[in-house]
């Protein structure tokens, strides 16, 4: 946890407000190192929040107006209670007003606060920062309230604020990665039964974030059409096989390759991706408690070809990163990380090497680009808590 950012937000809240915060919260962001799009298809996912996050400090208000301070953008709302609905501007507020909006279904929330918040998560990086204002948000906002959801319910929560007040169709994923993280460990998730596991990964471990900058158009789109094909490939086998098939977590590789040829080319392929991912993030679940970090970062590998050929959510940039990372004997693996279409490479590296990795990455970004990508280093770390 970042003791500067807390000690920024509890001074910029007294300052605005004339008195120090009753509350506290952290909530880190995540990096999504295997298990691409396998969310929402009911699979596996390997993720961990890293030690970048957001900072929330609350106290009551006098009465049911609420105002909510962005430091970083130097912006500021208020609206009054209830709330009912997102609003037009500034965007970031639906985030927290939509969670103000779950909790007061959870309880009630019937007196106004102020709220001050701050972070250091890179923007548009594929880090989540929206996921981690959401969480730090509910868990003060919720301590205020006496408001206590278990961590699941308030992943779900979470999710639902989202959902309803942004339009985005999140999953799980980055609430739940935020959430439960631990130090120097992994967060497996199964996206059915919802169970989550820490799985440890050793200190021997770091991972860059290469932040490419790029943000494609129709990516919103793009990601639809993805989730819309996923779900006729599911419904292909499901009137395929002879067993249940909910979702493309039912389906094996042996299945897969069987019966491939009578679907739609594309859609097999958009099939093939999920199916080999989730055979992917079991897989290095079993090498990580082997010790085997090699195989592991060549999983990572075989992941990005994947979401390059199969799934096509790469791009040119992400592609550059991920093909210069290979090339580098101290880099262990590399995949893009998150939705795709643009954002960032993670890369799986021993922390001794990490800054001379860093620097050769971004030299053979600049090389072919122009200009050199973001790069820096993330550590598995703990997840949300109340300061």
């Amino acid at each position: 946890m970042n003791l500067p950012l807390i000690e920024k937000v509890e001074q910029a809240h007294t300052q605005r407000f004339g008195a120090a915060p009753a509350i506290i919260a952290y909530a880190p962001g995540r990096v999504e190192i295997l298990g691409n799009h396998t969310d929402y298809n009911e699979g596996f996912v390997l993720s961990a929040a890293i030690d970048l996050g957001i900072a929330m400090a609350i106290s009551s208000a006098p009465s049911s107006a609420c105002v909510l301070r962005a430091v970083d953008v130097n912006e500021e709302i208020t609206v009054e209670l209830p709330v009912k609905a997102p609003v037009e501007k500034p965007l970031w507020a639906n985030y927290v007003l939509g969670v103000v909006n779950k909790l007061s279904g959870a309880g009630r929330i019937e007196k106004g606060f102020f709220a001050t918040f701050a972070g250091d998560i890179p923007l548009g990086a594929g880090l989540s920062s929206s996921a981690a204002l959401e969480v730090a948000a509910a868990l003060g906002m919720g301590a205020l309230a006496n408001i206590h959801p278990s961590k699941l319910d308030l992943a779900k929560l979470c999710q639902a604020a989202e959902n309803e007040f942004t339009g985005a169709r999140c999953g799980l994923l980055d609430q739940i990665s935020s959430l439960y993280g631990e130090p120097e460990s992994l967060v497996f998730t199964d996206f059915r039964s919802l169970e989550v596991e820490s799985v440890p990964l050793g200190a021997d471990v770091c991972f860059l974030v290469a932040n490419t900058r790029v943000k494609h158009s129709l990516v919103e789109s793009e990601y639809n059409e993805r989730r819309a094909q996923c779900e006729q490939a599911a419904a292909f086998f499901a009137s395929t096989l002879n067993h249940p098939v909910k979702a493309l977590r039912d389906v094996s590789v042996e299945e897969w390759k069987r019966w491939a040829s009578r679907m739609d080319p594309v859609t097999a392929r958009r099939a093939a991706h999920i199916v080999e991912e989730n055979y992917r993030v079991l897989e290095a679940r079993r090498l990580l408690a082997a010790g085997n970090l090699k195989g592991f970062g060549e999983l990572m590998f075989q992941s990005h070809h994947s979401s390059r050929v199969n799934f096509e959510n790469s791009c040119r940039e992400l592609d550059a990163l991920a093909d210069a990372a290979r090339n580098l004997p101290a880099v262990l693996g590399a995949r893009l990380s998150g939705g795709g279409f643009g954002g960032s490479v993670v890369l799986m590296v021993h922390p001794a090497e990490a800054a001379a990795v860093g620097r050769e990455i971004t030299e053979l970004y600049r090389a072919v680009f122009g200009h050199p990508c973001d790069v820096r280093v993330v550590k598995p770390s703990a997840g949300a808590r109340l300061v």
